[in-house]
């Protein structure tokens, strides 16, 4: 019993000592409403198009616990200032008492330093275009080698089709429909389809096993690497 004792308070000091050894290699992704997610590798914090104030244009509510449950040191990315899917007085009050970072089109060419900042991260900026904002921008994140595209409110399928090897795609189903009328192919780009940012009287259902609809919050998308 003893040397059993022993060998557990062995393998528990392993864990604190180097958590590399006890942590899964994976990134989660949990779907907070709306374009709202959070990505994490375990030890960084990567929240998109979240804080935004709730319900805004009859868009996804989300529970309060969510802004309780942020991270310490987020970095908080932004698609555009439409208040489905940001809050300035949230978010600046998150990452001022949790030693935040804030980015989106104001600052988007600070993203970069993200790549020297996070392990084995790098993000690349797209701007494009969305009705009623004079700047949204898409982004493409690759983490531990894995490729997630993230369109935000975007309409237009022409620049996730110019991509390759993306493992995960977050796109509104008004995205999924221009490349359709416009015969653009993406599943040949693209191996995972994540429909988000789904309203509460759109009526959408797929029975193909490539797309998966995000309408209830708190579901998660696991990556392994």
């Amino acid at each position: 019993m003893k040397h059993f004792l022993k060998t557990v308070g062995l393998l528990t000091f392993l864990c604190i000592s180097n958590v590399a050894l006890c942590q899964s290699n994976e990134i989660k992704v949990r779907f907070i409403g709306n374009c709202g997610l959070h990505l994490t590798d375990g030890e960084s914090n990567i929240y998109i198009d979240f804080p935004y104030k709730s319900g805004a244009h009859n868009y996804m509510e989300y529970d309060l616990s969510e802004l309780d449950s942020v991270k310490i040191k987020p970095i908080f990315i932004y698609t555009h200032k439409h208040s489905d899917h940001y809050s300035k007085k949230l978010v600046k009050k998150l990452a001022g008492n949790l030693e935040g970072k804030v980015y989106g089109p104001w600052n988007v060419s600070e993203l970069s330093e993200l790549n020297n900042k996070l392990q084995n991260f790098t993000i690349e900026a797209h701007k494009t275009k969305h009705r009623f904002s004079f700047k949204h921008y898409s982004y493409t994140i690759t983490w531990h080698k894995k490729t997630i595209y993230i369109s935000g409110d975007t309409e237009h399928a022409e620049t996730i089709a110019s991509f390759t090897n993306i493992g995960w795609a977050f796109v509104p189903a008004w995205l999924l429909m221009d490349a359709i009328q416009k015969d653009i192919k993406l599943k040949g780009n693209i191996k995972h389809i994540a429909v988000y940012h789904i309203g509460p009287n759109d009526n959408i259902t797929t029975e193909d096993p490539q797309i998966k609809l995000l309408n209830t919050p708190g579901e998660i998308i696991t990556l392994t690497y």
